[in-house]
This record gives structure tokens, C-alpha cells and sequence, in this order.
């Protein structure tokens, strides 16, 4: 991979029932368990409230791009963010995610709609998830 700005590096052990995984600088340090509405005791972390938090922070620095390409001050944005796991009726598991964009600061709901679209074509998150997942995004309450 040519030109990389930079590498996430992870170690996990235990898997999500009973694990436990570390980022290489240790600044991420988790218990993961199963929540509590898959029969575990909910006394840890599980990969999708991980990526859940990733993706809206990931988002959010897309946004800011937008806005910054759209000459917009976005400085009080905040994302709520789902991720839903949900089995396939195969054996196997789909992953869904929501993201509900809050810009207190643009007050034309058509300039919010826009700036998360953008935000949506150059997150990685939603590049690495496009078109395998659904992604169901709002701006400040409507729609994207």
C-alpha cells in the first residue's frame, strides 16, 4: 500500500465473550464481553460499541472537511451512532449503522443534508462499508 499516513496496530485475545484487546501504544485498553441482550453480563466493551464509536468519529473529521470545502464553520457537530447486529437467516451476521448528525450551527436544513453527503463520500468508514452495509445517515433531523 503505497503512501500510508498510518497503521492502527491491535491485539486481541478471548475473542467478544470473555477478551480482551490493547492498541499497540496502550492507550486503548478493553474488556470485551457480551452485552447483556446476547446473554453476557454487560461488564465490558463489544466490538460494536468499537466501531460504533469509530465510525462517528471518523465521520466527524469527514465533516469537517466538508465543511471546510463548503467554507463552513461546523464546530459544535455531534454524531449519535447505532450499530445493529442482526442475523442474516444463513448462519452468519450483518452488521447496520446510524448516524444522526447534530449542526446546531447551520441553520439551512439543505446545507446540513449536503455537508453529511459529502461527509459520506470521503469518511473511510463509510468507503470500507459502501454497498455492504446499510448506513441510514440524518442532518439535524431529516433524511440524507
Amino acid at each position: 500500500m503505497p503512501n500510508v499516513l498510518y497503521t492502527a496496530e491491535a491485539h486481541v485475545t478471548g475473542g467478544r465473550g470473555q477478551g480482551h484487546g490493547r492498541s499497540s501504544d496502550g492507550q486503548l485498553d478493553v474488556q470485551l464481553r457480551l452485552p447483556t441482550e446476547m446473554g453476557g453480563a454487560g461488564d465490558g466493551t463489544n466490538p460494536e460499541q468499537l466501531f460504533a464509536v469509530g465510525y462517528a468519529a471518523c465521520f466527524e473529521g469527514a465533516l469537517g472537511v466538508a465543511a471546510r470545502r463548503a467554507k463552513v464553520e461546523i464546530d459544535d457537530a455531534a454524531i449519535d451512532s447505532k450499530v445493529t447486529l442482526t442475523p442474516t437467516g444463513t448462519g452468519g451476521f450483518q452488521l447496520g449503522v446510524e448516524l444522526d448528525v447534530s449542526l446546531p450551527s447551520v441553520e439551512d436544513p439543505e446545507l446540513a443534508v449536503e455537508l453529511v453527503r459529502s461527509a459520506h463520500e470521503v469518511c473511510p468508514y463509510s468507503n470500507a462499508t459502501r454497498g455492504n452495509i446499510e448506513v441510514v445517515l440524518t442532518a439535524n433531523g431529516r433524511s440524507v
